[in-house]
Protein backbone atom coordinates (compact mmCIF):
# COMPACT_ATOMS: atom_id res chain seq x y z
CA UNK A 1 0.00 0.00 0.00
CA UNK A 2 1.09 3.52 -0.55
CA UNK A 3 0.92 5.74 2.26
CA UNK A 4 2.89 8.23 0.91
CA UNK A 5 0.71 11.72 1.33
CA UNK A 6 0.07 13.16 -2.15
CA UNK A 7 1.36 16.96 -3.24
CA UNK A 8 -1.57 18.76 -4.05
CA UNK A 9 -1.35 22.66 -5.11
CA UNK A 10 -4.20 24.75 -5.63
CA UNK A 11 -3.19 27.83 -7.88
CA UNK A 12 -5.52 30.38 -7.42
CA UNK A 13 -7.85 31.19 -4.72
CA UNK A 14 -11.67 32.47 -5.02
CA UNK A 15 -14.95 29.86 -4.91
CA UNK A 16 -12.92 27.91 -6.99
CA UNK A 17 -9.89 27.45 -5.66
CA UNK A 18 -11.50 27.79 -1.69
CA UNK A 19 -14.04 25.36 -2.42
CA UNK A 20 -11.21 22.81 -3.89
CA UNK A 21 -9.42 22.99 -0.51
CA UNK A 22 -12.43 22.50 2.34
CA UNK A 23 -12.55 19.79 0.31
CA UNK A 24 -9.61 17.93 -0.01
CA UNK A 25 -8.16 18.99 3.77
CA UNK A 26 -11.58 17.59 4.93
CA UNK A 27 -12.30 14.58 3.53
CA UNK A 28 -8.70 13.66 1.87
CA UNK A 29 -6.77 14.96 5.62
CA UNK A 30 -4.46 12.02 5.88
CA UNK A 31 -3.73 11.53 2.17
CA UNK A 32 -2.96 14.75 0.77
CA UNK A 33 -0.98 17.92 1.99
CA UNK A 34 -2.68 20.99 0.48
CA UNK A 35 -0.98 24.28 -0.43
CA UNK A 36 -2.95 27.33 -1.83
CA UNK A 37 -1.73 30.00 -3.69
CA UNK A 38 -3.05 33.31 -4.15
CA UNK A 39 -2.17 36.84 -4.63
CA UNK A 40 -3.67 39.72 -2.43
CA UNK A 41 -3.30 41.66 -5.46
CA UNK A 42 -4.69 39.98 -7.88
CA UNK A 43 -9.15 40.46 -7.42
CA UNK A 44 -11.24 37.90 -8.73
CA UNK A 45 -14.59 38.25 -10.51
CA UNK A 46 -16.68 37.51 -7.47
CA UNK A 47 -20.21 37.92 -8.97
CA UNK A 48 -21.69 35.00 -8.50
CA UNK A 49 -23.91 35.04 -5.80
CA UNK A 50 -26.70 32.31 -6.92
CA UNK A 51 -26.64 28.69 -6.11
CA UNK A 52 -28.43 25.18 -7.06
CA UNK A 53 -29.93 22.61 -4.46
CA UNK A 54 -26.72 20.80 -5.03
CA UNK A 55 -24.65 22.80 -2.79
CA UNK A 56 -27.00 22.17 0.17
CA UNK A 57 -25.55 18.69 -0.19
CA UNK A 58 -21.90 19.78 -0.98
CA UNK A 59 -21.75 21.47 2.47
CA UNK A 60 -23.16 18.05 3.88
CA UNK A 61 -20.48 16.06 2.42
CA UNK A 62 -18.36 18.29 3.85
CA UNK A 63 -20.04 18.46 7.85
CA UNK A 64 -20.62 22.62 7.20
CA UNK A 65 -22.64 23.92 9.49
CA UNK A 66 -25.50 25.61 7.72
CA UNK A 67 -26.65 28.66 9.84
CA UNK A 68 -23.03 29.46 10.47
CA UNK A 69 -22.14 29.27 6.78
CA UNK A 70 -25.42 31.43 6.06
CA UNK A 71 -24.29 34.38 8.73
CA UNK A 72 -20.94 34.19 7.42
CA UNK A 73 -22.18 35.13 3.97
CA UNK A 74 -25.00 36.83 4.68
CA UNK A 75 -27.22 34.36 2.60
CA UNK A 76 -30.70 33.95 1.90
CA UNK A 77 -32.54 30.99 0.77
CA UNK A 78 -33.73 30.48 -3.15
CA UNK A 79 -36.25 28.02 -3.88
CA UNK A 80 -35.79 29.02 -7.83
CA UNK A 81 -35.46 31.58 -11.01
CA UNK A 82 -38.28 33.72 -12.10
CA UNK A 83 -37.83 34.54 -15.83
CA UNK A 84 -39.40 37.60 -16.77
CA UNK A 85 -39.80 38.82 -20.51
CA UNK A 86 -38.19 35.71 -21.91
CA UNK A 87 -41.06 34.12 -24.22
CA UNK A 88 -42.90 37.68 -25.08
CA UNK A 89 -41.86 41.16 -23.42
CA UNK A 90 -45.47 40.17 -21.12
CA UNK A 91 -44.98 36.83 -19.72
CA UNK A 92 -42.84 35.27 -17.14
CA UNK A 93 -42.63 31.91 -15.11
CA UNK A 94 -40.66 30.70 -12.35
CA UNK A 95 -38.28 27.97 -12.66
CA UNK A 96 -38.29 26.19 -9.42
CA UNK A 97 -35.97 23.45 -7.77
CA UNK A 98 -39.03 20.83 -6.92
CA UNK A 99 -40.86 18.29 -8.93
CA UNK A 100 -43.77 19.17 -10.68
CA UNK A 101 -46.89 17.29 -9.56
CA UNK A 102 -46.62 13.08 -9.23
CA UNK A 103 -45.20 10.84 -11.55
CA UNK A 104 -46.44 7.33 -12.20
CA UNK A 105 -44.01 4.33 -13.49
CA UNK A 106 -44.44 4.70 -17.53
CA UNK A 107 -44.98 8.27 -17.75
CA UNK A 108 -44.32 11.90 -15.98
CA UNK A 109 -46.79 13.88 -14.51
CA UNK A 110 -46.45 15.97 -18.09
CA UNK A 111 -48.66 13.59 -19.93
CA UNK A 112 -51.46 13.88 -17.41
CA UNK A 113 -51.69 17.58 -16.89
CA UNK A 114 -51.44 17.83 -21.18
CA UNK A 115 -54.12 15.62 -21.04
CA UNK A 116 -56.04 17.56 -18.31
CA UNK A 117 -55.14 20.57 -20.51
CA UNK A 118 -56.83 19.56 -23.77
CA UNK A 119 -59.61 18.55 -21.51
CA UNK A 120 -59.68 22.13 -19.68
CA UNK A 121 -58.83 20.57 -16.84
CA UNK A 122 -55.28 21.92 -16.17
CA UNK A 123 -54.31 24.78 -14.07
CA UNK A 124 -51.14 26.42 -15.01
CA UNK A 125 -48.51 24.14 -15.23
CA UNK A 126 -46.62 25.53 -12.11
CA UNK A 127 -49.90 25.50 -9.51
CA UNK A 128 -48.67 22.01 -9.45
CA UNK A 129 -44.83 22.48 -7.94
CA UNK A 130 -44.74 23.01 -3.96
CA UNK A 131 -41.21 24.93 -4.57
CA UNK A 132 -42.84 27.27 -7.21
CA UNK A 133 -46.23 28.22 -5.05
CA UNK A 134 -43.55 28.62 -2.55
CA UNK A 135 -41.56 31.19 -3.68
CA UNK A 136 -44.36 32.95 -5.70
CA UNK A 137 -46.18 33.21 -1.92
CA UNK A 138 -42.50 34.77 -0.75
CA UNK A 139 -42.61 32.08 1.60
CA UNK A 140 -39.81 29.17 3.35
CA UNK A 141 -39.21 26.74 6.27
CA UNK A 142 -37.14 23.68 6.23
CA UNK A 143 -39.85 20.78 6.05
CA UNK A 144 -39.02 17.22 7.00
CA UNK A 145 -37.51 14.88 4.51
CA UNK A 146 -35.96 17.69 2.44
CA UNK A 147 -40.06 18.35 1.49
CA UNK A 148 -38.72 21.68 -0.06
CA UNK A 149 -35.39 21.91 -2.45
CA UNK A 150 -33.76 24.63 -2.02
CA UNK A 151 -30.58 26.85 -2.65
CA UNK A 152 -28.95 29.82 -1.76
CA UNK A 153 -28.08 33.67 -2.81
CA UNK A 154 -24.42 34.20 -1.34
CA UNK A 155 -21.89 36.71 -1.12
CA UNK A 156 -19.62 35.46 -2.92
CA UNK A 157 -16.56 36.63 -1.65
CA UNK A 158 -17.68 35.70 1.97
CA UNK A 159 -18.24 32.64 0.97
CA UNK A 160 -14.55 32.16 -0.07
CA UNK A 161 -13.35 33.45 3.48
CA UNK A 162 -15.53 31.24 5.33
CA UNK A 163 -14.24 28.33 3.07
CA UNK A 164 -10.48 29.26 3.99
CA UNK A 165 -10.72 29.77 7.69
CA UNK A 166 -11.99 25.74 7.24
CA UNK A 167 -9.53 24.49 5.23
CA UNK A 168 -6.31 26.47 7.25
CA UNK A 169 -8.31 24.73 10.00
CA UNK A 170 -7.41 21.18 8.80
CA UNK A 171 -3.96 22.20 7.91
CA UNK A 172 -4.06 23.78 4.50
CA UNK A 173 -0.94 26.35 3.86
CA UNK A 174 -1.52 29.34 2.14
CA UNK A 175 0.94 31.49 0.25
CA UNK A 176 0.17 35.05 -0.81
CA UNK A 177 2.69 35.49 -3.91
CA UNK A 178 2.20 35.43 -7.48
CA UNK A 179 3.01 32.41 -9.74
CA UNK A 180 6.03 33.66 -11.87
CA UNK A 181 6.99 30.35 -13.75
CA UNK A 182 5.63 26.95 -14.08
CA UNK A 183 7.87 24.46 -14.47
CA UNK A 184 7.26 21.00 -16.27
CA UNK A 185 9.40 17.74 -17.18
CA UNK A 186 10.88 17.97 -20.31
CA UNK A 187 9.75 14.10 -20.78
CA UNK A 188 5.86 14.17 -20.49
CA UNK A 189 4.99 17.66 -20.13
CA UNK A 190 3.75 17.14 -16.31
CA UNK A 191 3.96 20.07 -14.17
CA UNK A 192 6.80 19.73 -11.15
CA UNK A 193 6.90 23.33 -9.62
CA UNK A 194 5.94 26.42 -9.48
CA UNK A 195 8.19 29.53 -9.03
CA UNK A 196 6.74 32.42 -7.12
CA UNK A 197 7.81 36.05 -7.03
CA UNK A 198 8.71 35.79 -3.08
CA UNK A 199 11.63 33.24 -4.01
CA UNK A 200 9.80 30.26 -2.67
CA UNK A 201 9.46 26.89 -4.75
CA UNK A 202 6.59 24.91 -4.48
CA UNK A 203 6.86 21.08 -5.73
CA UNK A 204 3.71 19.20 -6.11
CA UNK A 205 2.02 15.81 -7.46
CA UNK A 206 -0.98 17.43 -8.44
CA UNK A 207 -1.81 20.48 -9.53
CA UNK A 208 -5.03 22.47 -9.32
CA UNK A 209 -5.51 25.32 -11.47
CA UNK A 210 -8.45 27.86 -10.24
CA UNK A 211 -6.61 31.07 -11.36
CA UNK A 212 -9.17 32.30 -13.52
CA UNK A 213 -10.12 33.08 -17.35
CA UNK A 214 -6.20 32.76 -17.94
CA UNK A 215 -5.77 29.35 -17.19
CA UNK A 216 -2.14 29.84 -15.72
CA UNK A 217 -1.67 26.38 -15.74
CA UNK A 218 -4.26 24.66 -18.03
CA UNK A 219 -3.82 27.03 -20.94
CA UNK A 220 -0.61 29.48 -20.53
CA UNK A 221 1.68 26.10 -19.76
CA UNK A 222 0.01 23.55 -20.86
CA UNK A 223 -1.90 24.95 -24.09
CA UNK A 224 -5.16 22.33 -23.52
CA UNK A 225 -6.88 24.57 -26.27
CA UNK A 226 -10.71 25.77 -26.01
CA UNK A 227 -14.24 24.82 -27.38
CA UNK A 228 -15.97 27.98 -28.43
CA UNK A 229 -19.34 28.41 -28.25
CA UNK A 230 -19.99 31.82 -28.87
CA UNK A 231 -22.53 30.84 -31.96
CA UNK A 232 -24.86 29.56 -29.49
CA UNK A 233 -24.68 31.86 -26.58
CA UNK A 234 -24.25 35.33 -27.98
CA UNK A 235 -23.75 36.86 -24.37
CA UNK A 236 -20.08 37.60 -23.97
CA UNK A 237 -19.47 40.59 -21.51
CA UNK A 238 -21.51 41.48 -17.95
CA UNK A 239 -21.31 44.69 -16.21
CA UNK A 240 -22.16 44.37 -12.08
CA UNK A 241 -23.13 46.23 -9.06
CA UNK A 242 -24.18 45.99 -6.04
CA UNK A 243 -27.22 47.84 -4.33
CA UNK A 244 -28.62 48.82 -0.96
CA UNK A 245 -31.73 46.64 0.27
CA UNK A 246 -34.77 48.42 -0.42
CA UNK A 247 -37.23 45.33 0.39
CA UNK A 248 -37.52 41.93 1.74
CA UNK A 249 -35.18 39.49 0.19
CA UNK A 250 -37.39 37.26 -1.98
CA UNK A 251 -37.10 33.46 -1.75
CA UNK A 252 -35.89 33.37 -5.73
CA UNK A 253 -33.47 35.03 -8.02
CA UNK A 254 -34.63 37.21 -10.69
CA UNK A 255 -33.74 37.42 -14.32
CA UNK A 256 -35.15 40.08 -16.82
CA UNK A 257 -34.80 39.92 -20.28
CA UNK A 258 -33.48 42.94 -22.07
CA UNK A 259 -32.85 43.85 -26.10
CA UNK A 260 -29.46 42.33 -25.94
CA UNK A 261 -29.50 39.75 -23.32
CA UNK A 262 -30.60 39.91 -19.54
CA UNK A 263 -30.32 41.56 -16.37
CA UNK A 264 -29.89 39.84 -12.57
CA UNK A 265 -31.43 40.74 -9.29
CA UNK A 266 -29.81 38.55 -6.57
CA UNK A 267 -31.67 39.88 -2.93
CA UNK A 268 -28.96 39.06 0.33
CA UNK A 269 -29.50 39.60 3.98
CA UNK A 270 -27.28 43.08 3.95
CA UNK A 271 -27.84 44.14 -0.01
CA UNK A 272 -28.79 43.35 -3.97
CA UNK A 273 -26.51 41.78 -6.27
CA UNK A 274 -27.31 43.27 -9.81
CA UNK A 275 -26.15 42.51 -13.22
CA UNK A 276 -26.86 42.63 -16.96
CA UNK A 277 -25.59 39.95 -19.30
CA UNK A 278 -25.19 41.07 -22.85
CA UNK A 279 -23.67 40.27 -25.99
CA UNK A 280 -21.32 43.20 -27.25
CA UNK A 281 -22.54 42.79 -30.90
CA UNK A 282 -25.29 44.45 -30.04
CA UNK A 283 -24.53 46.58 -26.91
CA UNK A 284 -21.94 48.71 -26.12
CA UNK A 285 -20.11 48.57 -22.44
CA UNK A 286 -21.24 52.26 -21.94
CA UNK A 287 -24.54 51.50 -23.12
CA UNK A 288 -24.91 48.38 -20.71
CA UNK A 289 -23.83 49.92 -17.43
CA UNK A 290 -26.06 52.98 -18.37
CA UNK A 291 -28.48 50.70 -18.59
CA UNK A 292 -28.10 48.70 -15.28
CA UNK A 293 -27.69 51.91 -12.96
CA UNK A 294 -30.45 52.97 -14.90
CA UNK A 295 -32.76 50.08 -13.53
CA UNK A 296 -31.48 49.39 -10.21
CA UNK A 297 -33.53 49.92 -6.89
CA UNK A 298 -31.64 51.00 -4.09
CA UNK A 299 -28.19 53.15 -4.11
CA UNK A 300 -25.37 51.55 -5.20
CA UNK A 301 -22.84 50.60 -2.99
CA UNK A 302 -19.71 50.64 -5.67
CA UNK A 303 -18.88 51.29 -8.89
CA UNK A 304 -20.11 49.49 -11.66
CA UNK A 305 -17.72 46.35 -13.01
CA UNK A 306 -17.55 45.47 -16.28
CA UNK A 307 -16.66 41.74 -17.48
CA UNK A 308 -15.99 39.89 -20.32
CA UNK A 309 -15.96 36.43 -20.98
CA UNK A 310 -15.79 33.86 -24.03
CA UNK A 311 -18.12 31.39 -23.49
CA UNK A 312 -17.34 27.26 -23.88
CA UNK A 313 -14.89 24.64 -21.96
CA UNK A 314 -11.50 23.83 -21.98
CA UNK A 315 -10.74 20.70 -23.99
CA UNK A 316 -9.81 18.84 -21.26
CA UNK A 317 -10.56 19.59 -17.76
CA UNK A 318 -7.80 17.52 -16.70
CA UNK A 319 -4.61 17.30 -18.64
CA UNK A 320 -1.57 15.40 -17.16
CA UNK A 321 -1.60 16.68 -13.84
CA UNK A 322 -2.90 19.31 -13.72
CA UNK A 323 -7.14 19.47 -12.97
CA UNK A 324 -8.90 23.22 -13.83
CA UNK A 325 -11.72 24.66 -11.49
CA UNK A 326 -14.06 27.09 -12.46
CA UNK A 327 -12.99 29.49 -14.98
CA UNK A 328 -10.03 28.07 -16.03
CA UNK A 329 -12.04 25.32 -16.81
CA UNK A 330 -14.51 26.89 -19.09
CA UNK A 331 -17.46 29.37 -18.98
CA UNK A 332 -21.60 29.53 -19.38
CA UNK A 333 -23.06 32.30 -18.46
CA UNK A 334 -24.87 32.50 -15.29
CA UNK A 335 -27.97 32.19 -16.44
CA UNK A 336 -29.51 29.23 -14.36
CA UNK A 337 -26.74 29.69 -11.48
CA UNK A 338 -24.54 26.49 -12.65
CA UNK A 339 -21.28 28.30 -12.16
CA UNK A 340 -20.44 27.34 -8.45
CA UNK A 341 -22.33 24.02 -9.37
CA UNK A 342 -19.84 22.80 -12.03
CA UNK A 343 -17.21 23.94 -9.73
CA UNK A 344 -18.44 21.28 -6.90
CA UNK A 345 -18.78 18.52 -9.36
CA UNK A 346 -15.58 18.84 -10.30
CA UNK A 347 -14.54 18.71 -6.97
CA UNK A 348 -16.33 15.62 -6.18
CA UNK A 349 -15.29 14.14 -9.28
CA UNK A 350 -11.78 14.35 -8.44
CA UNK A 351 -12.32 13.19 -5.11
CA UNK A 352 -14.28 9.79 -6.27
CA UNK A 353 -10.79 9.40 -8.93
CA UNK A 354 -8.45 10.94 -6.84
CA UNK A 355 -4.76 9.16 -7.80
CA UNK A 356 -3.46 6.49 -5.55
CA UNK A 357 0.45 7.30 -6.86
CA UNK A 358 1.27 8.22 -10.14
CA UNK A 359 -1.46 9.81 -12.61
CA UNK A 360 -2.84 6.94 -14.62
CA UNK A 361 -4.59 8.65 -18.43
CA UNK A 362 -7.59 6.10 -18.49
CA UNK A 363 -8.57 7.85 -15.25
CA UNK A 364 -8.22 11.15 -16.14
CA UNK A 365 -9.82 10.43 -19.85
CA UNK A 366 -13.08 9.19 -18.20
CA UNK A 367 -13.07 12.20 -16.23
CA UNK A 368 -12.65 14.22 -19.30
CA UNK A 369 -15.83 12.69 -20.52
CA UNK A 370 -18.03 13.06 -17.42
CA UNK A 371 -17.08 16.42 -17.64
CA UNK A 372 -17.70 16.60 -21.31
CA UNK A 373 -20.86 15.39 -21.01
CA UNK A 374 -22.10 17.58 -18.14
CA UNK A 375 -21.28 20.70 -19.39
CA UNK A 376 -22.69 20.20 -22.84
CA UNK A 377 -25.75 18.66 -21.07
CA UNK A 378 -25.77 22.41 -19.07
CA UNK A 379 -25.10 24.45 -21.98
CA UNK A 380 -28.08 22.66 -24.09
CA UNK A 381 -30.27 24.19 -21.13
CA UNK A 382 -28.82 27.85 -21.36
CA UNK A 383 -29.52 28.02 -25.28
CA UNK A 384 -32.70 26.28 -24.94
CA UNK A 385 -33.91 29.53 -22.89
CA UNK A 386 -32.83 31.78 -25.63
CA UNK A 387 -33.49 29.95 -28.38
CA UNK A 388 -37.04 28.95 -27.75
CA UNK A 389 -39.01 32.56 -27.88
CA UNK A 390 -41.36 34.32 -29.58
CA UNK A 391 -39.59 37.61 -28.91
CA UNK A 392 -38.25 38.99 -32.67
CA UNK A 393 -38.17 42.95 -31.24
CA UNK A 394 -34.63 43.17 -31.23
CA UNK A 395 -31.86 41.96 -33.83
CA UNK A 396 -30.43 40.08 -30.93
CA UNK A 397 -33.54 37.97 -30.05
CA UNK A 398 -34.66 37.08 -33.90
CA UNK A 399 -30.81 35.46 -34.20
CA UNK A 400 -31.58 33.43 -31.25
CA UNK A 401 -35.08 32.73 -32.43
CA UNK A 402 -33.00 31.77 -35.78
CA UNK A 403 -30.04 30.23 -34.91
CA UNK A 404 -29.39 26.21 -35.63
CA UNK A 405 -28.46 24.66 -32.75
CA UNK A 406 -26.16 21.35 -31.48
CA UNK A 407 -28.13 18.30 -32.25
CA UNK A 408 -28.91 17.20 -28.91
CA UNK A 409 -30.98 19.94 -28.08
CA UNK A 410 -32.58 19.93 -31.23
CA UNK A 411 -33.55 16.09 -30.39
CA UNK A 412 -34.84 16.66 -27.29
CA UNK A 413 -36.70 19.41 -28.83
CA UNK A 414 -38.18 17.88 -31.12
CA UNK A 415 -38.97 14.64 -28.58
CA UNK A 416 -41.14 16.63 -26.00
CA UNK A 417 -43.09 18.69 -28.98
CA UNK A 418 -44.23 15.86 -30.41
CA UNK A 419 -44.72 13.14 -27.58
CA UNK A 420 -44.46 15.48 -24.10
CA UNK A 421 -41.26 12.78 -23.83
CA UNK A 422 -38.11 13.67 -21.86
CA UNK A 423 -35.05 10.97 -21.82
CA UNK A 424 -32.81 11.78 -18.94
CA UNK A 425 -29.29 10.43 -19.99
CA UNK A 426 -26.81 9.30 -16.79
CA UNK A 427 -26.94 12.18 -14.33
CA UNK A 428 -27.83 14.64 -16.04
CA UNK A 429 -28.88 17.94 -13.27
CA UNK A 430 -32.36 19.01 -15.13
CA UNK A 431 -34.85 16.80 -14.61
CA UNK A 432 -37.91 18.46 -13.93
CA UNK A 433 -36.05 22.05 -15.19
CA UNK A 434 -36.69 20.75 -18.86
CA UNK A 435 -40.38 20.32 -18.53
CA UNK A 436 -40.63 23.41 -16.28
CA UNK A 437 -38.24 25.83 -18.61
CA UNK A 438 -39.68 24.46 -21.85
CA UNK A 439 -43.47 24.86 -21.16
CA UNK A 440 -42.68 28.08 -19.50
CA UNK A 441 -41.03 29.26 -22.80
CA UNK A 442 -43.94 28.17 -24.62
CA UNK A 443 -43.22 24.94 -25.90
CA UNK A 444 -45.70 22.64 -25.06
CA UNK A 445 -46.69 19.11 -26.04
CA UNK A 446 -48.59 17.89 -28.97
CA UNK A 447 -49.42 14.60 -27.49
CA UNK A 448 -49.44 12.93 -24.00
CA UNK A 449 -48.46 8.82 -23.32
CA UNK A 450 -51.48 7.03 -23.39
CA UNK A 451 -51.34 5.83 -19.98
CA UNK A 452 -53.18 8.80 -19.13
CA UNK A 453 -56.10 7.93 -20.59
CA UNK A 454 -56.74 4.97 -18.27
CA UNK A 455 -57.74 7.85 -15.95
CA UNK A 456 -61.52 9.30 -16.32
CA UNK A 457 -61.86 12.48 -16.73
CA UNK A 458 -63.36 13.20 -13.46
CA UNK A 459 -60.53 11.22 -11.79
CA UNK A 460 -58.00 13.16 -13.88
CA UNK A 461 -60.03 16.01 -12.44
CA UNK A 462 -59.58 14.45 -8.67
CA UNK A 463 -55.47 13.73 -9.46
CA UNK A 464 -55.21 17.04 -10.24
CA UNK A 465 -57.20 18.90 -7.85
CA UNK A 466 -55.24 16.43 -4.62
CA UNK A 467 -51.90 17.80 -6.39
CA UNK A 468 -52.97 21.20 -5.81
CA UNK A 469 -54.97 21.26 -2.61
CA UNK A 470 -52.13 19.67 -0.66
CA UNK A 471 -49.72 22.39 -2.29
CA UNK A 472 -51.86 24.92 -1.47
CA UNK A 473 -52.60 23.71 2.06
CA UNK A 474 -48.73 23.55 3.01
CA UNK A 475 -47.55 26.73 1.82
CA UNK A 476 -50.58 28.12 3.81
CA UNK A 477 -48.59 26.86 7.19
CA UNK A 478 -45.72 28.28 5.74
CA UNK A 479 -43.77 31.60 7.42
CA UNK A 480 -42.82 34.69 5.09
CA UNK A 481 -38.68 33.97 4.23
CA UNK A 482 -37.95 37.47 5.93
CA UNK A 483 -39.66 36.03 9.15
CA UNK A 484 -38.24 32.90 8.78
CA UNK A 485 -34.74 34.25 8.00
CA UNK A 486 -35.06 36.54 11.46
CA UNK A 487 -36.25 33.60 13.14
CA UNK A 488 -33.31 31.49 12.40
CA UNK A 489 -30.69 34.25 13.37
CA UNK A 490 -32.68 35.15 16.76
CA UNK A 491 -34.38 39.03 15.10
CA UNK A 492 -37.21 40.72 15.55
Amino acid sequence: MNNKKQRVVIAGGGTAGWMAAAALTRLLHNRVDVTLIESSDIGTVGVGEATIPTLVFFHQLLKIDEKAFMAATNATFKLGINFENWRTTQDSYLHAFGATGEDCWAAGFQHFWTRGRQLGLSGDFGQYCLERVAAEAHKFAHLPKNGLNYAFHIDAGRYAGFLRQLAEQAGLKRIDARIEKVVTCPADGFITQLQLDNGDRIDGDLFIDCTGFRGVLIEETLHTGYTDWSHWLLCDSAVAVQTESHAPPLPYTRCIAHEEGWQWRIPLQNRTGNGLVFCSKYLSDDAATQRLTGNIEGAALNDPKVIKFRPGRRVKQWNRNCVSLGLASGFIEPLESTSIHLIQQGIVRLLRMFPHGEVQQSVVDEFNRQSVDEIEHIRDFIILHYHVTERTDSAFWRHCKQMDVPDSLARRLTIFRESGQIHRKNNELFDDSWQQVMIGQGLLPEAYHPIADMMSEQELQNFLTHIKSNIDRTVAGLPTHSQYLNSLFNRT
